[in-house]
């Protein structure tokens, strides 16, 4: 069975970005990078009962690098 490509490191960081101007706070970042990559697929964000595919490995991708990037910033100020 092929290894699925590792995605583009320039498409994650657009995607990254993407993800944090919806969820700045990172307070739903499952949810916000389901919805990045379902737009990136499919030209648009998901309706409330979208069940089109997206890609599993994109996600879990992208959800472990902004995962990454949030965990550097440290705990929130006062």
């Amino acid at each position: 069975m092929d290894q699925p490509l590792a995605p583009d490191p320039q498409l994650l960081e657009r995607l990254v970005a993407e993800v944090m101007a919806l969820d700045p706070q990172g307070a739903d970042l499952e949810r916000e990078c389901w919805r990045v990559v379902h737009r990136h697929q499919h030209g648009m964000l998901p309706s409330e009962y979208d069940i089109r595919e997206t890609d599993e490995a994109l996600y879990l991708t992208l959800l472990a690098r902004v995962r990454d990037g949030d965990s550097k910033k440290g705990p929130a100020g006062p």
